[in-house]
């Protein structure tokens, strides 16, 4: 069940297109890379459920990128559902989870796969799979684009991964920072400009806010920084 992991080091990098230089430092792992992997992912999910129907229950927003390539290669009976989780408080780390988005389909006795866009945490990943079990599935499989390891705080682990990073403030490929650089076709690393400045207090009342105000909105639109590194966090984690 379990695929061999490959491991993006830091010095991983692609040369980034002209249009992304000022806010995106380097290419982590470039469109062709993800494009290989989320085929293999596919064959392997493939091989595992032969010959049963699948749901695919995807975390909103982050997946759907990721997920579209995914179940474009899947080549077996599935259904398809979503599931969307917020944190509201004071904090991501202290944030209380919310589900802002129930399933709608039945996968009591069905197989799940539970698809996700980074595995950080753990927490969000936790609380969600023990929402699923008590619907009483045959069996829950998780698969997640990036694995984050050393931000791990729940013991919980993905039966499929695209690719293990280090603790790097990522972007593209449906992550964001304040909703943006989902659409990037590949995963990279921002500029620090970018993150510290959101980060500044908001300017004076009169003047613009841009995005700093955006930071202040739920789920996937508030980054911070942690133990004094850039670490890319969600408002779910």
């Amino acid at each position: 069940m379990h695929t061999t992991r490959p491991r993006i080091t830091p010095r991983s990098a692609a040369a980034v297109p002209p249009r992304w230089r000022r806010e995106v430092a380097r290419v982590l792992i470039s469109q062709e890379r993800i494009a290989r992997r989320v085929r293999q992912l596919a064959a392997a999910i493939g091989r595992d459920h032969q010959g049963r129907e699948m749901v695919v229950v995807a975390l909103l927003n982050g997946t759907v990128l990721f997920l579209a390539d995914l179940i474009r290669h899947l080549a077996l009976p599935l259904r398809l559902d979503f599931i969307g989780v917020s944190s509201y408080g004071s904090g991501t780390e202290s944030g209380e989870l919310v589900f802002t988005k129930e399933l709608r389909l039945n996968v009591r006795g069905r197989d799940v796969l539970l698809v996700d866009d980074i595995l950080d945490t753990g927490r969000t990943l936790k609380r969600v799979l023990a929402k699923l079990r008590r619907l009483r599935p045959r069996r829950i499989r998780t698969c997640v684009l990036l694995d984050k390891k050393a931000r791990r705080v729940e013991p919980v682990e993905a039966d499929y991964v695209g690719f293990e990073i280090p603790d790097l403030f990522v972007v593209g490929y449906g992550l964001d920072f304040a909703e943006r650089y989902r659409n990037l076709p590949f995963v990279g690393v921002l500029h620090p400009h970018v993150y510290q400045e959101a980060s500044k207090p908001a300017p004076p009342r009169g003047r613009p806010a841009g995005l700093p105000q955006q930071l202040q909105r739920p789920r996937g639109q508030r980054r911070r920084l942690l133990g004094g590194s850039a670490t890319r966090s969600y408002t779910r984690t």
